[in-house]
């Protein structure tokens, strides 16, 4: 059931805007969900994350490819968008490309210039110190342990005019959380809402466009 409240002890900051102690939104079987006042960001609590290597046997199993027309329509859920925004021949990094980057190999088909990095697969830190024309995050946001951390120096990476492209779980409204299939996944432990969305925008004076299913575009202004 869902309740609202502390628990009895000191509930967790959040790890976004850092607001002091949110309220219990969720108790499961396995994790609590603390629900931001401020930017109403889900979050669990830190003594709940995985270990690195529990979190990368998880990402080992994937089966993500190029190859996969059902992945490639999978990610065309931003792909389109994304491309009707971009100027030719742009320069972009694939934030948490995965072992099996396959939304890079597709922008590089329309002509754009990609950069990859991953926290298991691709960790090159110098790639965090360049600008670049957009950045795209699919099904990534949900995984940070520091969101608030990295997505602003993702955004810092971005030339004024630059693009965001975001894919993940919207999370619904509080009636639906429990039985959300999103939350099944152990290496899920952030959950963001059009609420948090519209915090960020806000937070960075960025265009947010919501353009299709837990798909977001935001767009620097400066």
């Amino acid at each position: 059931m869902l309740r609202h409240g502390t628990n009895g002890m000191k509930n967790p900051d959040c790890p976004l805007c850092a607001e002091k102690s949110s309220p219990l939104f969720f108790s499961g079987p396995i994790r609590n969900y603390y629900r931001c006042r401020g930017c109403r960001l889900i979050y669990i609590s830190p003594d709940q994350l995985l270990s690195g290597s529990e979190e990368k046997s998880r990402y080992d199993q994937h089966q993500n490819s190029p190859d996969d027309p059902g992945y490639r329509k999978f990610l065309s859920r931003l792909f389109l968008p994304l491309r009707e925004r971009l100027s030719p021949g742009s320069y972009g990094l694939d934030f948490g490309s995965g072992p099996g980057p396959t939304l890079s190999v597709m922008l590089e088909e329309a002509g754009h210039t990609m950069v990859l990095y991953d926290h298991f697969y691709n960790r090159e830190s110098s790639v965090l110190e360049r600008q670049y024309d957009f950045i795209t995050a699919t099904e990534v946001l949900e995984h940070l342990h520091h969101p608030g951390r990295e997505l602003e120096k993702l955004w810092d990476c971005l030339r004024p005019g630059g693009i965001l492209g975001i894919m993940t779980g919207l999370a619904p409204e509080e009636d639906e959380f429990a039985n959300w299939y999103y939350i099944r996944d152990p290496t899920h432990v952030c959950f963001f809402s059009r609420e948090t969305f519209e915090w960020l925008a806000a937070r960075w004076l960025a265009e947010c466009d919501f353009v299709g299913e837990g798909t977001v575009i935001m767009k620097k202004y400066r």
